[in-house]
């Protein structure tokens, strides 16, 4: 694992790289044939580091860390550690998956209802008729059957896992199990699977671009998501406070 781009955006380890710099991270990767983590942060995985030192751990043993937040990218340039670009999970899955295509790596998709699930692997299948997809299944099991559904991932020896889950669950699942099922990379897509199937919409760009696009999700389902996002929002006023205050009496 390569840190010599990462980054400390108020103890969050972050990879200084562009799209195009983070895709060739993924390759080697891939190439290498070991398992490899990649996770996306934002203000809320900076809240779960702090109030959770396991997670914490998690994060920064990950292979790749990308900044999915346009407020840490913001912090980081307050903090004169600009980061080079936001790439989004669901940025970098829709990137990768034609990749995959041509270069013959089969994917596995797991999370989601099944309904959801099925109607992202027949868009794919016809967006991209020369993918592998070794498997897929919805993100829902009892515990007790946890161990069976980790066999049937390793078994099926998937390139790359695609993880629609919520977090803190996708980030725990990957790090227990990843080494046991010896995927070379496996990353969290968070909601994209929502997004690929149409059952939730994308924030447009203008609202990605100005830091807006948790306001998006927030008025999609208000009662889910209110006190994740407050308790984010307050967070990052307490440092950009911060940041601002360190960069005057620098």
């Amino acid at each position: 694992m390569n840190t010599n781009h990462r980054l400390s955006v108020f103890g969050l380890p972050v990879d200084n790289l562009s799209f195009d710099e983070t895709i060739l991270e993924v390759e080697k990767m891939i190439q290498s044939r070991k398992p490899h983590q990649h996770v996306v942060v934002n203000m809320n995985k900076l809240l779960y580091c702090r109030e959770d030192k396991k997670f914490d751990d998690i994060i920064k043993k990950c292979s790749l860390i990308n900044a999915d937040g346009m407020s840490i990218v913001w912090l980081s340039h307050l903090l004169h550690k600009p980061l080079k670009e936001r790439i989004t999970g669901m940025d970098l899955m829709e990137r990768l998956v034609p990749i995959a295509e041509q270069k013959g790596y089969s994917v596995y998709f797991l999370g989601a209802r099944q309904e959801i699930i099925d109607k992202v692997v027949n868009i794919y299948k016809q967006l991209y008729p020369q993918l592998i997809i070794s498997g897929f299944r919805n993100g829902y099991w009892d515990k007790k059957k946890e161990k069976e559904v980790v066999t049937q991932i390793k078994e099926a020896k998937p390139d790359i896992l695609f993880v629609g889950i919520s977090s803190p669950t996708k980030e725990y699942f990957l790090h227990n199990h990843l080494s046991y099922m010896n995927i070379p990379f496996a990353m969290g897509v968070g909601g994209s699977f929502d997004v690929v199937a149409g059952i939730a919409r994308r924030a447009p760009l203008w609202m990605q671009n100005y830091g807006l696009e948790w306001f998006f999700r927030f008025i999609q389902e208000p009662g889910r998501l209110w006190k994740r996002y407050l308790k984010g929002n307050i967070m990052f006023a307490k440092l950009i406070t911060k940041a601002i205050i360190r960069k005057i009496f620098r």
